[in-house]
């Protein structure tokens, strides 16, 4: 009884700061943009990013369940380790207010426990690697791209031919898609880092994992979204509507294809990757001296070693 309650809790804590902190994310661009208030994105973060666990997260799920470490050798305690291992990282940054990847530190902690074990799927974490790696980047450079080229001519084409009052509209709607799109993929993506590891033991099924981490992602946004919402919003670079569009659009792309192809990427990342990558556009050597830049790069590296080495430690003393 005391075990099922441990892990129930575990769940439910890592999904809460995962709702926080990389959900809320999803739509900071826009919070920052003066687009929706903070009640607004933070509601829209939850209903969106449950629908998105639900309907897309089982591929992930799968993947951190059984496939980094198969099924059948990881016990309850340690599925339950790896998890509250992840959830402390998480939960550090948001302490300090800062967009950490929750699939980095779930992996992170995965990994420790395999260490423990003595079994990884090498291949399978090169995969993953090579992903952490390709997608930061590449939103970095459509986001620069997007701010260099596109956002010029664009302001130019609607000033010419739409009225302030239809281009507010307009972007307003555009900005509403994109963000629940964000959160959408953001849900299909991290529900698996809250209940993965419990799926992989055999605790609960897929389907049962997806809804739990649903809902404890929409929590997590509706009671500790707004911290996080402060910093990739206002913190980082100053965002106009449009652009906040072109951030958007480009992380839902990157993360919903990578949770097509079952694979857990650093929503932390993409978002905050994009905003500076457009704020670069216009100012580059402001954007890369911000503090905040350089915070959040160093928890993108301290968060997976971080939640490994907790889980390690923990899994010596159990």
């Amino acid at each position: 009884m005391i075990i099922t309650l441990a892990a129930i809790a575990s769940a439910v804590f890592m999904g809460i700061n995962i709702g926080g902190n990389n959900a809320a994310a999803s739509m900071g661009a826009a919070y920052g943009a003066k687009a929706r208030t903070k009640e607004q994105a933070v509601i829209l973060i939850a209903v969106f990013s449950f629908l998105g666990a639900v309907l897309s997260g089982e591929d992930v799920i799968n993947t951190l369940g059984e496939g980094i470490i198969p099924g059948n050798i990881i016990t309850l305690s340690a599925a339950i380790i790896a998890i509250s291992s992840a959830a402390l990282s998480l939960f550090i940054g948001n302490v300090l207010r800062v967009p950490i990847s929750a699939s980095q530190s779930a992996v992170g902690a995965i990994v420790g426990i395999g260490i423990f074990y003595g079994v990884l799927d090498t291949e399978l974490l090169t995969q993953i690697a090579g992903w952490w790696i390709t997608t930061p980047i590449l939103a970095f450079v459509l986001a620069y791209l997007s701010g260099k080229y596109i956002h010029p001519r664009l302001v130019v084409w609607l000033v010419e031919h739409e009225s302030e009052a239809q281009i507010r509209s307009t972007i307003g709607k555009l900005l509403t898609v994109t963000g629940c799109y964000v959160a959408f993929s953001a849900g299909a993506n991290n529900a698996a880092n809250a209940v993965g590891p419990l799926v992989g033991t055999g605790f609960i099924d897929t389907s049962t994992g997806a809804i739990v981490g649903g809902l404890t992602l929409g929590l997590g946004a509706l009671l500790i979204g707004g911290r996080i919402l402060q910093t990739v919003g206002t913190e980082i670079v100053e965002l106009c509507t449009i652009r906040a569009v072109f951030i958007e659009a480009i992380a839902a792309i990157i993360v919903h294809g990578a949770s097509i192809s079952g694979i857990p990427v650093a929503l932390g990342q993409i978002i905050p990757a994009a905003v500076i990558g457009i704020g670069c556009a216009e100012n580059t050597s402001a954007t890369m001296k911000n503090k905040t830049v350089r915070r959040i790069v160093i928890m993108w590296v301290m968060s997976p070693l971080l939640a490994g080495a907790i889980a390690y430690a923990a899994m010596t003393v159990a």
